[in-house]
């Protein structure tokens, strides 16, 4: 199978937020903070909840096509 892919990189758009309430292992936030280098727990769980989300997708293209893919522009 023959199949090519583009990547783009999306802006970020502004989504609305909902206030909620979550119980958090304040040290593993804390730790979240500084790896991530962010300014806050919040923005820490929106950063981690992000690349999971990427993460699961990925893999489930690298499952799906793993070897198969070629990606326009690689080596220029």
């Amino acid at each position: 199978m023959d199949s090519q892919f583009h990547v783009y990189i999306q802006e970020e758009v502004l989504m609305p937020k909902k206030l909620t309430s979550i119980r958090l292992d304040t040290k593993l936030a804390d730790e979240a903070v500084r790896v991530l280098g962010v300014s806050s727990r919040t923005e820490a769980v929106h950063v981690a909840l992000k690349e999971i989300a990427a993460l699961k997708r990925f893999k489930s293209l690298m499952k799906k096509y793993g070897g198969k893919l070629t990606f326009a522009n690689y080596d220029e």
